[in-house]
């Protein structure tokens, strides 16, 4: 079994959905004939043919009305955002529509969509094209929102996603898209929503991380091991709904938790779980819930990228800060 990278595994899930589900259908801007940006599509128009993988306008409004109402009728549309950034234009549909569909109608429509989002920094890319905007969606009723670390919970979790009768919103991290490789079994198996990921067991502070940071996130876990600390590393992975009950076990064992998200700090998803840890494990605390963040301004442009985004001595600091109480 060949390894493959985050993208191929993308890629692998979609082709294989479109194989054993004729309703599955791929839409976005560039996604056929070019495959994709990112080539997440690459060769699924030449397999599926043009009536199956669908170029669509540069008009992301379009892209979003039209996968809803695909939606609707019986199809499993899987859209396109091309990057983070365009995802805005959406919004109404995504909000208003998507969500609202099987509350609107009492259950008598579902919407199985999928809108893939290409996500975050990290690649050197102009204006509106790295965003860390995943807690926007985690306040909206309805929409699941799901974002992999790796090529197998890629793979899987993608699976899972177009198989789910609502609204998923798939972002991708597209720093780590050809980072490293993993063997991925084209099997079919999809891994379960709605749970967190223990990638490893510890006993001395819990990290918990999702998206591209899951790979500074362990490299921190491998330096502490080394200077005698145990952390225990969790990936969210679906972020809306929470499975909060592993975050909660892990943080009721090892006392002390570090979150570590690229978006703002302001309003991130990890402020959600911090408030949930002070209202369900404040006697299991033993020191402040640390947080390392983007700052609160725009992912800028290529020369500070890198360091916006939370890096492994961040995290190793804010550790030590947890572990000195």
């Amino acid at each position: 079994m060949a390894a493959i990278t985050l993208i191929e595994a993308i890629t692998q899930a979609l082709a294989y959905e479109m194989k054993h589900d004729e309703n599955v259908i791929v839409l976005g801007e560039d996604v056929g004939v070019n495959g994709g940006v990112f080539r997440a599509t690459a060769g699924l128009q030449q397999i599926f043919g043009d009536q199956r993988v669908l170029d669509t306008p540069l008009d992301e409004t379009t892209i979003a009305g039209l996968t809803v109402g695909l939606a609707t009728q019986g199809m499993k549309p899987v859209a396109e955002a091309q990057f983070d950034g365009f995802m805005y234009p959406m919004v109404d549909h995504i909000v208003c529509h998507a969500a609202r569909m099987r509350y609107r109608t009492r259950g008598r429509l579902t919407c199985p969509m999928v809108l893939r989002v290409p996500w975050g920094g990290g690649i050197r890319a102009p204006e509106h094209h790295s965003e860390a905007n995943e807690s926007i969606f985690t306040n909206v009723p309805g929409l699941r929102v799901v974002m992999p670390s790796s090529p197998q919970r890629a793979y899987g979790l993608l699976l899972a996603a177009i198989r789910d009768p609502d609204p998923v919103i798939f972002f991708e991290p597209k720093r780590i898209y050809r980072q490293y490789k993993e063997e991925v079994p084209d099997d079919g198996e999809a891994l379960p929503l709605d749970v967190c990921f223990v990638l490893r067991d510890g006993s001395d502070v819990t990290l918990v991380s999702w998206g591209s940071q899951i790979k500074e996130t362990l490299e921190t876990a491998d330096a502490l091991e080394k200077e005698g600390i145990s952390a225990e590393v969790i990936d969210v992975a679906c972020l809306k709904p929470l499975d909060f009950d592993t975050i909660l076990e892990s943080v009721k064992k090892t006392g002390r938790c570090v979150i570590v998200h690229e978006a703002a700090k302001t309003a991130g998803f990890g402020a959600e779980i911090a408030a949930r840890l002070a209202e369900e494990a404040l006697y299991d605390l033993q020191a402040p819930v640390e947080r390392v963040t983007g700052y609160d301004t725009h992912i800028p442009l290529f020369r500070l990228e890198m360091k916006y985004l939370p890096s492994v001595e961040k995290i190793m600091a804010a550790v030590k800060r947890a572990l000195s109480v």
